[in-house]
């Protein structure tokens, strides 16, 4: 069985795609408006699994645009974005980094494309299921938050391997004692928020460390985050998986680093 047969199986879907879980949204709001979505793809040699990933976002039956970044590829992952979808196909756009720059860069890239009401990052390695679009988008049209969190351990940590998950904890610990919120996920991929507030938090990181970015200048800006249950299929460093120990001091270094600078306001620095 090949790693992309694998890769299905854990979310529920066949390789032809026939069995592909779809799920649908009411787009209107209490006001009537249509919501749409920016989904933010940033993508490294993610070859096994990008093809499903975009056919699973594109079966969410929400208002969207879909916005990768492929960051200088090397095993064949741009060759495949570029002969299957070349700079845009329908709802999808594709832009491609002339070097490897970090996934903070290539969400940084990506989001200067959003127009949707809403941006949502997506992993490009398919741990995440898209169909959890719909839990978070429900929360923020029910909750009028700006910012939604989808939280891998609200119900389980066993998703994950338990290193990673003592990783994750004591960041988000931190996060809460730097912050003073009560997150249980800090490091999560799924952080959906309202896209001109994603924008204005004029985001500086190029690799791992714009997740904690993002969460202390919400958190130092005075936002709520709230967080819902989500599904996640952690895959290992063999299966993949690029995050190291060192991103994690990374990320501790981060939070307490916009713990004392500036709101993160956009143009907004900030002092020691």
């Amino acid at each position: 069985m090949d790693l992309l047969q694998k890769n299905l199986q854990r979310h529920g879907k066949s390789k032809n795609n026939k069995n592909i879980k779809t799920s649908t949204y009411d787009l209107y709001g209490v006001k009537g408006n249509i919501m749409k979505l920016s989904v933010l793809i940033p993508v490294y040699n993610e070859g096994h699994t990008i093809k499903c990933l975009i056919e699973a976002v594109g079966a969410v039956s929400v208002e969207k645009q879909v916005i990768l970044v492929d960051d200088c590829s090397t095993d064949g992952t741009r060759e495949l974005l570029k002969r299957d979808y070349g700079n845009s196909k329908g709802d999808i756009r594709v832009v491609y980094h002339e070097k490897n720059l970090g996934k903070g860069s290539a969400i940084k890239t990506a989001l200067g494309y959003a127009k949707g009401d809403y941006a949502i990052i997506q992993d490009g390695d398919f741990e995440y299921d898209p169909n959890d679009y719909i839990k978070l988008l429900e929360a923020a049209e029910e909750n009028k938050y700006d910012a939604v969190y989808g939280s891998r351990f609200l119900k389980t940590w066993r998703s994950t391997s338990l290193p990673h998950f003592l990783v994750n904890k004591f960041l988000t610990i931190m996060t809460n004692i730097l912050f003073g919120s009560r997150l249980t996920d800090m490091e999560t991929c799924y952080k959906m928020l309202r896209t001109d507030l994603f924008k204005s938090l004029d985001l500086q990181s190029e690799r791992f460390e714009i997740e904690p970015e993002i969460t202390a200048k919400l958190l130092k800006r005075g936002h709520k985050i709230i967080e819902v249950p989500i599904s996640y299929k952690g895959r290992s460093y063999h299966g993949g998986k690029k995050i190291t120990w060192k991103d994690g001091v990374a990320a501790l270094w981060t939070l307490l680093r916009w713990r004392v600078l500036g709101s993160g306001v956009a143009g907004e620095k900030g002092k020691l």
